[in-house]
Parts: C-alpha cells; sequence; structure tokens
C-alpha cells in the first residue's frame, strides 16, 4: 500500500472509532471513565512482583463484562464478511496467538504480506502491527482486520450495519453488550465492538514460564544449567538480543500503567537486499510504505520473544523456518542470500543492515540458546481457559 493510502485507511479508522453518529448504532461507549492502569475497576492481573501493570485506557477500563464480551467477539465468526473467519482464525491460543502461517490468509482467501502476529502481552505494546507507527492503540487496530481493504482479512467493510444485526440477533449479546456498556442507548456498536476486543486482548498476558519463576518468583530450580548459560548469552554484548528484545516484555518500547513509554524504534535486521541497496520486496518495505522517507526501507518493529519456541516460522515474512535458522540469521550479520556488492571475487555479498552486525557461537552455545528460548514458553497461558473458545463447539 503506498504511503498516502495508508494515511487515508488511517484517518478514516481514526474517525471510525470517534463515532459516526448515535442513531446509526456506531456511538462511542460513553464519557471517560478516570483513572487509568490495572486501577481501573480494580481488575486484579495477577503479575508476578517487578512486572508493572498495563496502561489502560481511560475511556476504555477493564470490567468482568467486558472482557467476557470481548472474548466472545474473539472468537466468533460473525466478525467476519462471510462468517468463515474469527479473530482467534489468525491468532491461535495454542500457538501463543500466531497460526503458524508465513503469510495470514484472510476471510476471503487473499494472502497477507506479513505474518500473524502474536497478541501476548499486546497490552503493553507501544505500537501495533508490524509497521504502521500511526496505530498506538488495540481500539484502534482492532478496524484494520475488521474495514481494512488491501488486503482483506475479516472483510467487514461496507458491511458495518450487517455486522451489529448479526450480534443483536444473538441471545448471549443481548444481555452481555448492555452489562459491559451500561447507560449506552446504543450498547451494540462498532466502537463497543472495538472496545471489548481491545479490553479482552489486555488479558492476555504471560509471565508464567520457567523464566519468570525463576527471574520474578525466586525459583532458583526453574531453569536448566543449559538454559541459564543461554540466558547470559541472550543478555550479553556479544550476542545482543536484549537491544531489541529487553526488558520484562521482552520486546522493543512499552508502555505501562502511569508511564507514556519509551521512544519506539523500527528495525531493518538484514533480511532482505535485492538491489545492493538494501531494497525490500515492494509488498514488505516496512515503515518505508507509511512514511515514505528511504531510511525506513525494512524496518519492522521487534515482536516479544515469549513464547517464542511456539510461534513459528519467523520474522515478519516467515521466512526463517525455525529457530535454529533465526540464530544463524543473525551470526551470520544479515541473509547470506542477499544480493549485495560486489565481494571481488564474483561473488555477491549481503549488505549489512546498521543493526545486526553478526558474531560466531559455539555449537554448545547455540543449544544453550536455544534453551533460553525454550524457556519463555508459558504452558498455562496456551492452555488458559479463560482465554479460549467460549462458544459451542460445532460437530
Amino acid at each position: 500500500m503506498n504511503p498516502a493510502r495508508v494515511l487515508v485507511v488511517a484517518a478514516a479508522l481514526t474517525a471510525a472509532l470517534a463515532g459516526c453518529g448515535d442513531e446509526e448504532g456506531l456511538s462511542g461507549a460513553g464519557g471517560a471513565s478516570s483513572g487509568v492502569g490495572g486501577a481501573v475497576g480494580g481488575w486484579d492481573w495477577a503479575l508476578p512482583l517487578g512486572v508493572p501493570e498495563p496502561q489502560v485506557p481511560a475511556d476504555d477500563p477493564m470490567s468482568t463484562p467486558k472482557v467476557e464480551l470481548g472474548r466472545r467477539l474473539f472468537h466468533d465468526k460473525r466478525l467476519s464478511g462471510n462468517t468463515t473467519y474469527a479473530c482467534a482464525t489468525c491468532h491461535v491460543q495454542e500457538r501463543a496467538f500466531t497460526d503458524g502461517r508465513a503469510h495470514a490468509l484472510g476471510s476471503t482467501g487473499q494472502v497477507h504480506p506479513r505474518g500473524s502476529m502474536s497478541l501476548v502481552n499486546v497490552a503493553y505494546a507501544a505500537r501495533l502491527t508490524w509497521a504502521n507507527p500511526l496505530i498506538a492503540s488495540l481500539e484502534q487496530q482492532a478496524l484494520l482486520p475488521m474495514l481494512g481493504e488491501a488486503p482483506v482479512e475479516l472483510g467487514l467493510a461496507g458491511k458495518e450495519q450487517e455486522l451489529l444485526a448479526r450480534l443483536a440477533a444473538e441471545p448471549v449479546y443481548q444481555e452481555l453488550f448492555p452489562a459491559a456498556f451500561p447507560g449506552e442507548s446504543h450498547p451494540i456498536s462498532l466502537v463497543s465492538v472495538t472496545r471489548a476486543l481491545a479490553t479482552f486482548e489486555r488479558t492476555i498476558v504471560s509471565f508464567r514460564s520457567p523464566y519468570d519463576r525463576y527471574a520474578y518468583g525466586g525459583d532458583r530450580s526453574a531453569l536448566p544449567v543449559g538454559a541459564l548459560r543461554g540466558r547470559d548469552l541472550f543478555f550479553s554484548d556479544k550476542v545482543a538480543c536484549f537491544r531489541c528484545h529487553g526488558g520484562f516484555a521482552l520486546s522493543d518500547a512499552v508502555v505501562r500503567a502511569g508511564s507514556p513509554g519509551g521512544v519506539v524504534e523500527y528495525h531493518n535486521t538484514g533480511l532482505y537486499n535485492l538491489d545492493g541497496q538494501g531494497a525490500y520486496p515492494p509488498d514488505n518495505t516496512g515503515v518505508l510504505a507509511v512514511s515514505g522517507l528511504p531510511v525506513d526501507m525494512g524496518r519492522f518493529r521487534a515482536p516479544t520473544l515469549r513464547n517464542i519456541a511456539v510461534t513459528a516460522p519467523y520474522m515478519h515474512d516467515g521466512s526463517v523456518a525455525t529457530l535454529d535458522d533465526a540464530i544463524d540469521h543473525y551470526a551470520a550479520g544479515g541473509r547470506t542470500i542477499a544480493t549485495g556488492p560486489d565481494a571481488g571475487d564474483g561473488s555477491k555479498s549481503p549488505l549489512k543492515s546498521e543493526l545486526v552486525k553478526g558474531f560466531s557461537l559455539t555449537a554448545r552455545e547455540k543449544t544453550d540458546l536455544l534453551a533460553f528460548f525454550a524457556s519463555l514458553t508459558d504452558e498455562e497461558l496456551l492452555n488458559d481457559p479463560r482465554l479460549s473458545d467460549p462458544w459451542p463447539q460445532m460437530p
């Protein structure tokens, strides 16, 4: 999508969130509530000591009815134009809310140029999507898969009223929407849908892995020796994974309760160099597609590494099949298959990114790093019934 088109779509999504008239059933979800963060509504995040609460918008506070409504909407195929897809189709709980595809597949069969990002700890993300710095809230982001047309994901553009009619006909929603948005004259609205989805997604927090039990729970037996060595490598200057995947979220810039968050950065990890000048495929140019600035070619957001062992394939386009291959990519200082400047012997060398400098690992060090990645898997999250599909399963 060209930069101008991106800006037009972003403006349209922002306008939709602002409300489109109460008579049309598209109004906002009411006035702003006081307070921010986990204190809103007294929500219990059940976080370990040392992990901050997420920041919660004042006009979309946490509540049990809204979380339950959002969970049902997240797993409901009525949220696609042809009723074949739900949010959960591309964000599968057992895969840490990814889908195992290199490229996401929309409800109409259209292939997305990027993979489905994990929703784990998305409540802390300072920006959403792989490479759009304009999308800063979950409420805003929810409209992209719903109404986006390039590519089509859920395919609801032009079918907003049809969606609302479907939801209004469901007895469960006739109870849940008013409970989640009390006092609203039209509780079943597009904005209410996005706010409920965002509220549920904020509950997808992951801090119960072996690594968390070691780092935050004081359980010194939670990590085997190899994983401990891998942790030290991860946070070392030699490998420097932590520079993009640091902090409690093991990701880039975060927001937390009471804090606006750090500087949001996007990174070129040397994945492509199609022309010797660092070009990426035309449908995957990163932030460049939004900014139009050549310096943003190939820059993407660093996702969380939590539960990374169950979210293959890797990179924004799924072009790296395994964690073993991902380590090799960074160790090589960029893709060795890239076409770059002549190396002097007739071959072509990869164009180095500003970020990936390369390093060397022994076989044991690589095994240790993989063991550390495995320790980031939160099995309780992957099987938590509070996040699972609440609808009766059809035979």
